[in-house]
């Protein structure tokens, strides 16, 4: 299986020509981080979890030639914007996309891209086949076993998503002890840090370490990150050896 960072950034900081921080002025590409997205590659599917507002341009800019399914970890714009850039994957694979998604998270997605479920059709519409996902109830996507479970943001509920020894988490604050059955005995962790200081809904970057070492995994990536978490090489300073900072176009085999 082969993972690909098409984004580790969030809105909460996202770079503006406007902003003179030294993180957004940065020249070091590992600093430019567009909104929090990843490609996971089986050996026969092709998987995206999260499709934000940079959801084109980060396709484009990885060369992704395939798509088989998105899956969804919750409804705000940071993280669904994009879906409709599903559309040339339809259009030139001649393929339905499978998107999996909460029951609550389905329901905002019929909010949000309305004309893709309405009764009157036109040329060109994205297609989806819609999958309901509930969490702690796995499913396969081809040979892949996949294992959703519920974390919180702050009062909003998130799903996780792990395959096989690869466990995804965004946007976290609280994690259950059920949850951390599900996680516990990955190798490959990942899990957002916002920033340095405390923050309502989100891991600060000490709440990210300490669930790190709590799960023992042989490497975490820490994404979904702010420009307020400080520059790229500097943070990754003080990090334990086996955590790192994910940047935008970090692949990893496993």
């Amino acid at each position: 299986m082969k993972v690909t960072f098409l984004g580790t950034g969030t809105s909460q900081g996202v770079p503006v020509i406007a902003c003179t921080c030294e993180v957004c002025q940065s020249t070091d590409f590992r600093n430019n981080r567009l909104r929090t997205s990843i490609l996971i590659e089986t050996d026969d599917k092709t998987i995206v979890v999260d499709s934000g507002p940079d959801f084109r341009y980060q396709l484009l800019r990885a060369k992704v030639k395939d798509l088989d399914a998105v899956l969804f970890t919750h409804e705000h714009k940071d993280h669904i914007a994009g879906l409709d850039d599903i559309r040339p994957f339809n259009y030139l694979l001649h393929k339905v996309i499978d998107v999996y998604a909460t029951e609550r998270v389905q329901t905002a997605l019929k909010r949000e891209f309305y004309y893709i479920f309405a009764d009157t059709k036109y040329h060109g519409l994205p297609q989806i086949n819609l999958h309901e996902v509930v969490n702690g109830v796995s499913f396969n996507i081809g040979n892949s076993k996949i294992i959703p479970f519920e974390v919180m943001h702050h009062l909003l509920p998130i799903t996780g998503y792990r395959i096989g020894d690869f466990t995804y988490i965004t946007d976290a604050k609280t994690i259950s002890d059920s949850s951390f059955e599900q996680i516990k005995g990955t190798k490959i962790l990942v899990i957002n840090a916002l920033q340095i200081e405390p923050h309502i809904s989100h891991f600060t970057l000490d709440e990210a370490i300490a669930f790190a070492e709590k799960v023992g995994a042989e490497t975490t990536y820490l994404t979904h990150i702010s420009h307020n978490l400080g520059l790229h090489n500097e943070v990754e300073q003080f990090l334990p050896s086996n955590i790192r900072l994910a940047y935008d176009g970090l692949k990893i085999d496993l």
